[in-house]
């Protein structure tokens, strides 16, 4: 028997009693019933006993009844029900007072029916309230068999298995991770550190919850089950479900939705990496998680890169897909093996941090190369066909890692602002055009007709094409072969023109001076460009 004292008072004929003392003892557990006999019944009650009584052996000596009282809560008894109007026609004062204080409940009986009535009503009551949880249960079973060989998504997997179970529940992954709740309690009441092997109730402030842990065979732990039954007490055969519930639900995460608790790990790890690189929260947050998920990040030099479709391209949920995707063809490239790297999916966009193997070095231009290789490859033109790379200058430090991401995104910045059409973009490309992007128009304009005049003051058609070489010559930092490369003609072609141009415009294409003043001269002219 596991009823409350409130309960009890709802069962016919007791619902004729009265709780006429200790009332704030009424949620104490009846787990049986007995008749009082013998003054010195106290010796022998067990706990969670209700006594009935005459008052027969207490009806001379209210303090005799006082002490009694005492015992019975020491031993704890679940009540005392008292047949009045035959010994005591009233409770005395003192014992009233006493039950109070020990919050003991006293029940007047009704006199017109005798205890036995009153017990086989109890023990009736309580029968059909086991059966009824029974089938309940053998029901509820059913269904986990049926749950049990169902194949669906998380999320409704765990919806259905609360509805079997019928009581809020939540699911916590071994990280801490909220994988699934219904329940009133909030994150950090959740994502407390729970004990590992014991499998019963748990607290958490005034809340309690009936933990089991979700084991494999080799007993690793993927988390916990938290079911919050409105019960104050379980019948075994409920804690029984629970584990079963609990076995199920672990065969499904193990097998075959595991790879959701991952997601739910990684999805942690760069919204922690997000939060640290937009608002520049705690680095050594972020470092902890991908250490605990097995990531080494920095081993020495490293450099940042942005990967990004065009605006345009296609709608977020197919974004991120193809985002997904790309990921994965990155991490499985064989070009990727001299450059170790680590790729996070940050809303729109992939943050992706190279660095190379200590031992070798960061070899020159190897990431440039490969970033052009991913986004001309064939096997990846679905998911980079669009791409563009925005890539941060070389850092040395962690505490660099937010630098680069602003350098990466100033990048993109510039590069769309002075409408760039190449594939990858340093940011040593567009430095100097963070540098001047505040320069006034017609300063711009002075500068780029008082270097370039000579050249313009030929015709049209000639001071065209030469400075076109010009600009090609310089865009290539220099590099004659790369120049006619691009330009589709023959290297001392460029040689000769250059010559020309040097002749022209007074300048030495030795000289960094004059470099850097042309460098200029074609960063404002494409900067006007933009603007017209």
């Amino acid at each position: 028997m596991h009823l409350t004292i409130r309960e009890a008072l709802s069962i016919y004929p007791l619902t004729e009693a009265k709780l006429v003392a200790g009332k704030q003892g009424e949620s104490r557990i009846v787990k049986s019933v007995n008749v009082m006999d013998a003054p010195d019944i106290a010796d022998w009650t067990k706990s969670g006993e209700m006594l009935f009584t005459t008052a027969f052996a207490m009806k001379d000596s209210p303090q005799e009844t006082v002490n009694l009282l005492r015992k019975l809560n020491d031993r704890g008894a679940a009540g005392l029900g008292i047949k009045l109007g035959r010994f005591w026609t009233e409770l005395p004062q003192a014992v009233v007072e006493e039950a109070d204080r020990l919050h003991f409940p006293i029940i007047e009986m009704p006199f017109q029916f005798t205890f036995s009535d009153q017990m086989n009503a109890l023990f009736n009551a309580e029968y059909r309230r086991n059966t009824k949880l029974l089938q309940s249960v053998l029901e509820k079973q059913t269904r986990l068999m049926q749950f049990g060989l169902k194949q669906d998504n998380m999320a409704s997997m765990f919806q259905l298995l609360s509805n079997i179970l019928g009581y809020p529940m939540a699911v916590v992954g071994a990280r801490g991770q909220i994988l699934y709740n219904t329940s009133a309690w909030k994150q950090d009441q959740l994502a407390q550190n729970w004990p590992k092997r014991k499998c019963g109730w748990v607290y958490s402030n005034k809340d309690r919850a009936y933990r089991v842990g979700l084991y494999q065979q080799d007993d690793e732990l993927l988390g916990h089950l938290l079911i919050m039954p409105d019960a104050v007490l379980l019948a075994n055969v409920e804690e029984g479900l629970f584990q079963q519930a609990a076995d199920i639900l672990t065969f499904h995460m193990n097998y075959t939705f595991r790879s959701h608790v991952e997601a739910s790990a990684e999805r942690d790890l760069h919204n922690s990496l997000y939060r640290y690189l937009e608002k520049g929260t705690s680095l050594e947050e972020f470092l902890e998680q991908a250490e605990g998920r097995g990531l080494t990040l920095f081993t020495g030099s490293y450099q940042c890169v942005i990967s990004k479709s065009k605006p345009e391209a296609q709608l977020d949920e197919q974004r991120q897909g193809r985002m997904k995707r790309l990921k994965e063809y990155m991490e499985l490239h064989p070009k990727s093996s001299q450059l170790r790297a680590n790729h996070f999916i940050l809303k729109d966009m992939m943050f992706s941090i190279y660095s190379a193997n200590q031992a070798e070095g960061f070899p020159e231009d190897e990431l440039a190369q490969l970033l052009i290789k991913y986004a001309g490859d064939s096997g990846c033109r679905e998911e980079a066909g669009d791409m563009i790379f925005y890539t941060s200058a070389m850092k040395a430090k962690p505490t660099a890692l937010r630098e680069a991401y602003m350098e990466c995104m100033e990048t993109q910045r510039m590069a769309n602002k002075l409408e760039l059409s190449d594939r990858v973009v340093h940011y040593e490309t567009i430095e100097f055009a963070h540098l001047f992007q505040h320069v006034s128009v017609n300063m711009m304009e002075d500068y780029c007709a008082k270097v370039l005049r000579p050249l313009l003051e030929k015709d049209a058609e000639y001071s065209q094409e030469m400075i076109r070489t010009l600009e090609v010559f310089i865009r290539n930092d220099g590099q004659v072969s790369e120049a006619a490369k691009q330009l589709f003609i023959h290297r001392n072609t460029v040689t000769y023109r250059l010559e020309k141009i040097s002749d022209l415009l007074q300048v030495d294409f030795k000289k960094v001076n004059d470099l850097l003043k042309l460098k200029a001269v074609f960063l404002f002219r494409q900067f006007l460009h933009v603007r017209q």
